[in-house]
């Protein structure tokens, strides 16, 4: 005979282990139905038992152990439980469905096998799953993972993100600290005479805040992405609601760095310096025609018609899944057909070196890579932080070449429209951004403004603007023509 008793943590705690061999059974006293089993080497797990409307015999679904289950959650899942013998489905025969239905992982499987044909840079999305969605959803059924649960998920990553950028800050300084002092020993049985003296620390640029709530929000969106996978009629690998939609997400500030005019000359000073030609071409193009570096970087030549100046990118490839034609400029063009030059000299010389006679499948790409699994450099890291260290530009991250091509040209004047087109953005609001990036349009347009209104109050004189209490004898003084000299 089950035992009633109210279910709430700190009464499970207390909850003795069953007897050697036995078992003790409780059952919640608020919500019918729900038990709690506990063994001989205490462990106490909810199950829900119940008889379907109508008819049919007893059943029991367990659903999980405490204290990984809440006795909140155990009521929640028991009222759920209960609804579904309600209506007369029995709750036995819908984990008997899911046990041949897909799980997480093996949707991940899926799903990676399409991005990595499509997506340009898929690695970061690898990064994202392995690091914060596998570890709690991959053994899921997709019919498994609630609403709820995500939510609970998605507000707990920043702290676990954080945690775990700590713990690999940790390490990196470990392993330094144990080769500095492998360098330091042998270095004291070399030396003769007194030990030198300590260096000055370098001075330590002021670190950026970090949360942990963006890349918080990206592992959402990849979440939200794979159920919209599997829900695409095309698949139908699930037929219930996307658990990971309509969830608020954290509030991010837009990122508004991009080169200002007294930042552009030291720029480009320091890139005509990288030593790395393909290296630093790519930085340079990825300036010129504002599109995204997993696009820069994964260019191949027959996307390009160097003839028209068009560069042609498939919807496959671009974030929104649009194709773009992206126009090319002279400066741009150039760098191409020196790009086109050198690279048939290196496939050439490729050529005569091997017995085949068939082009390397690197020579496809305009900066090709012949250690990369791609065939194409993946990015421009190296490069990028000796270009800022001899630039000394701070906070600047390559996304931002993107955003400096937008924020010029509307420095220049063109409509949001006209920059939406060049960056192939799908919503004005994501152009929106390059209106405030620079405040020189702003205040030509309102000082223009301000000098119209004086004028018609008569108090402009000589293009300057003079106090409102004087403009009566100015214009006496200009017989009347305030515009006098």
């Amino acid at each position: 005979m089950a035992k009633t008793l109210d279910f709430t943590n700190r009464n499970i705690d207390a909850l003795p282990a069953a007897p050697a061999g036995g078992r003790d059974e409780y059952k919640d006293s608020k919500v019918q139905g729900l038990y709690l089993r506990v063994t001989d080497k205490g462990v106490k797990t909810f199950s829900f038992v119940g008889r379907p409307k109508g008819g049919g015999k007893t059943e029991r679904e367990t659903f999980g152990k405490f204290p990984q289950v809440k006795p909140d959650e155990a009521r929640g899942r028991a009222r759920e439980l209960g609804g579904q013998l309600a209506a007369g489905k029995s709750v036995t025969a819908a984990r008997r469905e899911r046990k041949g239905e897909m799980t997480v992982g093996e949707l991940w499987a899926e799903y990676y096998a399409v991005i990595s044909k499509t997506n340009r840079a898929p690695e970061a999305t690898q990064l994202l799953w392995s690091y914060y969605v596998e570890p709690v959803w991959a053994k899921r059924r997709l019919s498994e993972v609630s609403a709820i649960d995500v939510e609970r998920w998605h507000l707990g990553l920043p702290e676990k993100i954080m945690q775990r950028r700590k713990d690999e800050a940790a390490a990196r300084e470990a392993v330094i600290a144990a080769r500095r002092a492998e360098i330091a020993e042998r270095q004291k049985l070399r030396r003769h005479g007194p030990d030198p003296k300590p260096k000055a620390a370098a001075p330590t640029k002021p670190a950026k805040p970090v949360t942990g709530q963006g890349s918080a929000n990206k592992a959402l969106e990849l979440l939200r992405a794979m159920f919209n996978f599997a829900i695409d009629q095309k698949r139908r690998l699930f037929t219930g609601p996307n658990p990971a939609a309509r969830h608020k997400k954290f509030k991010q500030t837009d990122r508004e760095r991009f080169l200002r005019p007294d930042e552009m000359r030291r720029f480009f000073e320091a890139l005509a310096e990288e030593p790395n030609e393909i290296m630093r071409d790519a930085i340079l193009l990825a300036l010129l025609t504002a599109q995204r570096r997993a696009n820069v970087v994964a260019m191949r030549w027959s996307e390009l018609n160097l003839e028209r100046a068009e560069w042609q990118l498939s919807g496959e490839f671009t974030k929104n899944g649009e194709p773009h034609l992206v126009p090319l400029t002279a400066e741009a063009v150039a760098i191409l057909k020196n790009r086109q030059e050198k690279g048939a000299l290196t496939a050439a010389a490729h050529r005569r070196g091997k017995a085949e006679k068939a082009e390397p499948s690197w020579a496809q790409f305009v900066f090709p890579s012949e250690r990369s699994e791609s065939g194409h450099i993946t990015d421009f890291a190296s490069a990028w932080g000796r270009l800022l260290d001899r630039a000394k530009l701070d906070n600047l991250i390559p996304h931002d070449l993107r955003r400096t091509n937008g924020s010029w040209q509307a420095r220049a004047g063109a409509s949001l429209l006209v920059i939406g087109k060049a960056l192939n953005h799908k919503t004005p609001e994501a152009t929106a951004i390059y209106a405030r990036l620079d405040l020189d349009p702003v205040r030509q347009s309102v000082e223009s403004a301000t000098a119209a209104m004086f004028e018609a109050a008569g108090v402009k004189v000589a293009a300057k603007i003079i106090p409102l209490g004087q403009a009566k004898a100015a214009k006496k003084r200009s017989g009347g023509n305030t515009n006098a000299a």
